[in-house]
């Protein structure tokens, strides 16, 4: 087998057992499972999926349950107790423990004072600048992804996807920045006909083949707002943007899709340092 061969093996496994965690992660997840799931032999594949992601296959289970919990804990009214033992932790102060070390603050207290609370509070055009919201005008971007249908906060899935292909292909480039762009709106089409794309820039458009594809962020003016906190914050920062800026800037969107660049990454850096430029076009 040529190492072409053996790399196009890998790159059919590694979408496999990503949609197996995001699938499955109130059960049982460890390497030997996911090493099945695979098809592969355990004493080899944690590094091959370390290689790829760079991060440990636990780390990656830890890090989705926690960022699901935050969801939770954000958008419902579900007990701590039920949502700890989602993520795996039977043992609720375990759960407080670890979540704590990932997002600054124990479940109940993020429940109420996390970063999402800043977006839900409504306020006077005079208290805007607490917001980093910005005008900026891009040039044409073009990108490669992979498309994702269904929730937006799984695209994690497509971005595994993204990043073994990539790797597998030896098209990964340092200079690369990471983009998503969403392409309906979540609060009126349903959860499971949701589209996005996972993708990353690149310096022109280049043919690819499936499960990549191209798109072009088309050049005009958006306005920006600076994210900083857990991505499941997101979304009440979206409802202020359209719902508080946009109602009282005077200006019109633009028929384009909204879009994110991802200014650092979740495997680096705690969950309350992400930085994401939420860029919604304009007229």
């Amino acid at each position: 087998m040529t190492k072409t061969d053996i790399w196009a093996t890998y790159e059919s496994r590694l979408p496999r057992v990503s949609r197996h965690i995001y699938e499955h992660l109130d059960e049982e997840l460890d390497n030997d499972r996911l090493a099945g799931v695979a098809c592969m032999s355990p004493y080899h594949w944690h590094r091959i999926y370390r290689a790829v992601h760079g991060e440990t296959l636990a780390a990656t289970v830890k890090r989705l349950r926690l960022q699901r919990a935050a969801a939770e804990l954000a958008a419902s009214d579900r007990p701590v107790p039920l949502i700890a033992r989602r993520c795996g932790y039977p043992n609720l102060q375990s759960f407080n423990r670890i979540f704590k070390a990932a997002y600054g603050l124990p479940p109940a207290r993020y429940r109420k004072e996390g970063s999402h609370r800043m977006f839900q509070t409504i306020r006077d055009k005079e208290d805007w600048a607490m917001y980093d919201v910005t005008l900026r005008t891009f040039a044409d971007m073009p990108v490669m992804g992979v498309a994702h249908r269904g929730a937006y906060m799984e695209i994690g899935k497509a971005f595994e996807q993204l990043f073994g292909t990539l790797f597998s292909r030896n098209l990964g480039d340092p200079h690369a920045r990471m983009l998503a762009i969403y392409y309906d709106d979540p609060e009126s089409v349903a959860e499971s006909a949701l589209r996005s794309l996972a993708c990353v820039t690149v310096a022109q458009p280049t043919p690819v083949d499936p499960p990549l594809q191209t798109a072009l962020i088309e050049a005009g003016e958006c306005a920006v707002l600076l994210h900083k906190g857990p991505y499941a914050d997101m979304r009440f920062a979206y409802r202020w943007l359209y719902g508080e800026w946009l109602r009282n800037s005077g200006r019109e969107v633009r028929d384009a899709p909204v879009f994110e660049i991802y200014l650092n990454n979740p495997r680096e850096v705690p969950p309350a340092e992400l930085l994401t430029e939420i860029c919604l076009p304009l007229r």
